[in-house]
């Protein structure tokens, strides 16, 4: 079948191939053939080695299409059900998955260290443990998650990640209360979906940052009332909120360097959310005066803070009832032979999310 590979840690072009094959097929698996796939900002981040990740791997974790076949003990599941790909699945038995945060369940990361494809030169990974940019994956019973008819694949997969942590930033997370300000820094998808999620919570002013001005433009399309460069960030903080600072401010790039500005955009008392998945030798710094004196909540958030399955029905619920705009979103749409130039979008900023379509 085919898939894009990347060889090595830190190269920035993925190779199509057409011999690889999808393998781990047993009890409690599925296989899948995939039909949608949105790329999303962490698969690049994997790529350049931000995140850790074994390599050769097959990029792609937000997905959606059918499945082919179920192995024994799998129930709820059967041939020719459409789903979603949930890359970060709760085990159930775990700590964190009977405090009820299932989010923070860890059986998820364990996969991606087992080879869920081969090739004739040896074993190949998937990306936290799914690898969607390829026809066919085998995942565990609980990384597909049935959708209902009316939900086109290529809006289920972005449910499958983007939207969810976005969105859950604003919802779960952070918890944004009617009337607030809020600030948002990094506005490709999942900053798209935050800006959703605070305009769903009726924040009373939404300022989008981005040095990017198609996507600040886009921003004011899907619900932020103003949208700056960062250059223009300290202005609109003085205009907005009279020098105090925003409620809430969202980090949705990743890096402690706007993650501090955000902390400093935040009034005294307000909310920092931190949505962006970051490099683990960037230290984001705070002196214990200020972190005591100004009493800001330092949130991070972790695939939208909450329940994802209980996440999953809220974004299909919105997205009916016409209070979030998923469509819009997908502003290119390739096939996986054009992987590598959606790859050169997203990083330009061209892109908010591109549709792999399979």
């Amino acid at each position: 079948m085919r898939a894009a590979v990347l060889h090595e840690i830190g190269q920035d072009k993925l190779e199509v191939l057409d011999d690889v094959e999808a393998v781990g097929f047993g009890p409690g698996k599925v296989r899948l053939r995939i039909r949608a796939t949105g790329l999303c900002h962490s698969d690049v981040s994997a790529m350049s080695g931000v995140l850790p990740q074994p390599a050769p791997f097959i990029p792609g974790h937000e997905g959606a299409g059918e499945v082919i076949d179920v192995g024994d003990g799998v129930s709820g599941l059967s041939a020719g059900d459409r789903v979603l790909v949930c890359w970060l699945p709760a085990c159930g038995e775990c700590p964190s998955c009977k405090r009820g945060q299932t989010q923070l369940c860890l059986a998820g990361f364990m996969n991606a260290g087992t080879p869920n494809f081969k090739r004739p030169g040896g074993d190949v990974f998937g990306f936290a443990g799914t690898g969607t940019f390829t026809e066919e994956v085998v995942v565990g019973a609980g990384c597909a998650v049935p959708i209902p008819d009316d939900v086109p694949f290529e809006i289920a997969a972005l449910i499958g990640c983007g939207v969810t942590t976005g969105l859950g930033a604003a919802i779960n997370t952070a918890k944004v209360e009617a009337g607030s300000s809020v600030a948002v820094i990094g506005c490709g998808g999942v900053g798209i979906s935050t800006i959703q999620g605070a305009r769903v919570q009726g924040a009373a002013q939404i300022v989008a940052v981005d040095p990017v001005a198609s996507r600040r433009e886009a921003a004011l399309r899907f619900g932020a009332t103003e949208a700056v460069s960062p250059d223009e960030f300290a202005d609109a903080k003085q205009r907005i909120t009279a020098g105090e600072g925003f409620d809430y401010v969202f980090e949705v790039v990743g890096k402690s360097v706007t993650a501090r500005t955000a902390y400093e955009n935040t009034r005294r008392g307000g909310t920092l959310c931190i949505v962006g998945a970051g490099a683990m030798d960037d230290n984001f710094q705070v002196n214990m005066f200020e972190l005591f004196f100004d009493e800001k909540r330092i949130l991070p958030s972790m695939y939208g803070g909450g329940d994802v399955l209980r996440s999953y029905e809220r974004a299909i619920a919105l997205w009916r009832a016409g209070r979030i705009d998923l469509e819009s979103m997908i502003t290119h749409r390739v096939r996986l032979d054009g992987i590598n130039d959606a790859l050169d979008q997203m990083r330009t900023g061209e892109s908010l999310r591109t549709c792999i379509e399979l």
